[in-house]
């Protein structure tokens, strides 16, 4: 057992992985933990010592089963029991479970924010230099929006996550995606029995893994008096200081009602008339600088088609008032055979995203609402969630 201090930007999650260790155990070993909703600067915690993880076989295991259970490759699982005959599994027998992330960059097991998105962006471009990574912008907070860009192809696609908080695991979605195209790329080109190197060729992908950091660092870290917007978010969170429910940006702005497609007609039609967790319209169209900055990007690069992955609900919307091209529904239709998701034609929802992009453009504009549950999901249903997008993902690259 170890003591740590609490850290600005500190969560529980970021702790355990630091020591190795799960959040359960750290939970554990500080009993003072169990009704907080927050860790605190300066708190101090006991950390126990990092123990291996054990798993037991069930009845119908297999090493690629578990492997995909518990989201680690199975090479790593198979060097981790050097005294295990892969094929001769049997009940009650102990096998060891390595590190998840294996030789990894992009992390798929825990809490995933802003400070590691830009970590993983950095060593994902040192390892793999095609990638183009560049910043649209700032958030309200003064944050980098990044967007990273795979492929040299005339078609250009554009992907996005996290334009609301706590949904952020979009943010690791599209992460992974981006590790597993580069990977592919770099050797043999297959994912998921698509060649990438072909797609490289033929497309440009621009992904912004995520659009609302502001928005996302309070979902997951909460406030301290020394946050410039202490006293406000308090006051629209109503008075509690657990923001897993936030979905709006630092200022009280939901971001994908800040769009100007019949924006008045979505600010009349929202009960939220100030700043929220969500569904607050914001004072004009594009009044936030994440919004502006994503139209800007949009309207710059001439997209052929977009995809901004939400959650949850496991469905495909792919119209907006009869302005979409016909392809749209085909393509959606598309996107239902890879993933089981059900495409749905919306009515009585403006001022979104793909909104906008549909109407300005005419061209096909899809918003994902990927796994089902209640925001945040957690990281134990990420590789089913993955498993359902990832046929999105490159299926968007094909169409």
């Amino acid at each position: 057992m170890r003591t740590y201090v609490v850290q600005s930007g500190d969560t529980l999650s970021r702790i355990a992985r630091r020591f190795g260790v799960t959040v359960s155990a750290v939970v554990n070993a500080n009993p003072q933990l169990t009704n907080m909703d927050y860790i605190i600067p300066g708190q101090v915690l006991q950390i126990p010592n990092a123990l291996a993880q054990y798993y037991v076989i069930q009845a119908g295991d297999t090493f690629y089963g578990i492997s995909q259970k518990f989201n680690i490759q199975i090479n790593d699982l198979i060097s981790a029991n050097p005294n295990v005959d892969p094929q001769g599994l049997y009940i009650g027998q102990t096998i060891v479970l390595p590190n998840s992330s294996g030789n990894s960059i992009v992390d798929t097991t825990s809490e995933y924010g802003y400070k590691e998105m830009v970590e993983d962006i950095n060593a994902l471009k040192n390892k793999y230099p095609f990638l183009e990574v560049v910043s649209l912008g700032k958030s309200v907070m003064g944050k980098d929006i990044w967007a990273i860009k795979i492929g040299e192809g005339p078609k250009k696609i554009h992907y996005n996550g996290s334009f609301h908080a706590n949904e952020w695991i979009t943010t690791v979605l599209l992460m992974k995606f981006i590790e597993d195209y580069a990977k592919a790329y770099s050797t043999d080109g297959n994912l998921r029995g698509s060649d990438m190197k072909e797609l490289f060729n033929n497309t440009s992908l621009w992904v912004v893994p995520m659009v609302n950091p502001d928005g996302v660092e309070l979902v997951q870290e909460g406030i301290t008096e020394q946050h410039p917007y202490y006293k406000q978010l308090l006051e629209w969170n109503n008075g509690s200081f657990n923001f897993s429910g936030w979905k709006s940006n630092i200022r009280g702005v939901d971001l994908n009602d800040q769009f100007p497609a019949n924006w008045e007609e979505e600010k009349n039609r929202r009960a939220a008339t100030g700043p929220s967790p969500r569904d607050w319209v914001g004072p004009y169209p594009l009044s936030e600088p994440e919004a502006k900055t994503i139209a800007d990007f949009t309207k710059n690069t001439n997209f052929n088609m977009v995809i901004a992955f939400h959650t949850q609900g496991e469905e495909i919307y792919w119209n907006y008032r009869d302005l979409e091209p016909p392809v749209s529904e085909q393509i959606a239709n598309q996107f239902q055979s890879v993933s089981g998701y059900k495409p749905i034609k919306l009515t009585g929802s403006d001022a979104g995203y793909k909104d906008w992009f549909i109407q300005d453009f005419r061209r096909p504009g899809f918003t994902i609402e990927a796994g089902r549950g209640i925001n945040p999901l957690p990281m134990t249903d990420f590789p089913r969630i993955y498993n359902e997008v990832i046929g999105i993902m490159i299926e968007g690259l094909k169409v």
